[in-house]
């Protein structure tokens, strides 16, 4: 471990970058970013969680990353990816994975259960492995639904609460990473229904309504 922790945060930077994968985060940096304005149908979201060695970013270590697309409402297990940087043994594998993660995220936003968390990982990770400030537009679940589902709780809670207060089963076990993001993508397809109730029809309004119940409860 102490191996990888070299990798992804003190190992590499972006003047060690190859040839082929400068060329691949310009053209990822020129990617449009996509109209937010579209109704959720219209818009490619993408929903992601990370499992870490601890909860400090300056001594943990990222370990892996799993995503999955939502288009048209519908979820897209095929349209996946999983990433594990702890069978990574060199430099140049962790830079590729990350940049892969890019490249499958593009410009879309992106989803996720308590972003302060999951952002502040990543945002490390890219910054100090390729340069590269990965500042999407995040939804975060863990304030849109006390938000939004006020009649099953107001309050910021785990997920797991979560998933049994919409009825949805936690399994037996432990659930791998992508079996846990798939489970976020279900509860943000029920929370899109939810939005549109609400009149909130556009990823722009979701991604607004997500920032504002977040200001709203930092400050009550």
């Amino acid at each position: 471990m102490l191996g990888l922790k070299k990798f992804l945060f003190m190992g590499g930077s972006a003047t060690a970058l190859s040839a082929d994968l400068r060329t691949a985060l310009d053209t990822w940096r020129a990617q449009p970013a996509p109209d937010l304005g579209e109704v959720h149908f219209h818009t490619r979201y993408v929903v992601i969680d990370i499992t870490c060695s601890g909860t400090n970013v300056e001594q943990d270590q990222l370990l892996s990353i799993a995503a999955s697309t939502i288009r048209q409402a519908m979820i897209t297990p095929e349209d996946s990816l999983f990433i594990d940087f702890t069978d990574s043994d060199d430099d140049a594998a962790v830079n590729r994975k990350l940049v892969t993660f890019l490249q499958f995220v593009a410009k879309a936003p992106v989803v996720t259960y308590n972003v302060a968390f999951v952002s502040t990982f990543l945002q490390h990770a890219c910054k100090t492995r390729l340069g590269i400030d990965f500042q999407p537009a995040w939804v975060d679940l863990a304030w849109m639904l006390p938000s939004l589902f006020k009649d099953k709780s107001s309050s910021i809670k785990p997920l797991d609460q979560w998933l049994e207060a919409l009825g949805m089963p936690l399994g037996n076990g432990r659930r791998s990473l992508m079996d846990n993001t798939l489970l976020i993508a279900r509860i943000f397809q029920m929370l899109l229904a939810r939005a549109k109730e609400q009149d909130i029809h556009t990823a722009s309004q979701l991604i607004e309504e997500s920032r504002a119940s977040m200001a709203l409860r930092r400050h009550h």
